[in-house]
C-alpha cells in the first residue's frame, strides 16, 4: 500500500497518473476473469483507499492554491 507520505512527495501529474492507474487496476480487476480461483479480495478495497488518499492531496492542494491568489 501506498503511504500518505509517498503520496505527497508526487507533484501533480503523477498523482493524477497515479489515480488513473489505480483506477484502471480496479476495473480490470473487478470484470477481469470471473473463473480465476483464488484472488485477493482485499486489493479491490485497498486500491480504492489509495485512490482516495490521492484524491484527498490533489483537492487539498487545489484549495491551498486557490486561497493564496
Amino acid at each position: 500500500m501506498t503511504s500518505m507520505k509517498d503520496i505527497q512527495k508526487k507533484n501533480r501529474k503523477e498523482l493524477v497518473s497515479f489515480v488513473n492507474d489505480k483506477r484502471e487496476e480496479t476495473r480490470s480487476f473487478r470484470f477481469g476473469v470471473a473463473g480465476a480461483g483464488t484472488r485477493d479480495v482485499k486489493k479491490v478495497s485497498t486500491t480504492k483507499k489509495e485512490i482516495a488518499r490521492a484524491l484527498t492531496e490533489l483537492n487539498s492542494r487545489a484549495r491551498n492554491n486557490n486561497d493564496v491568489k
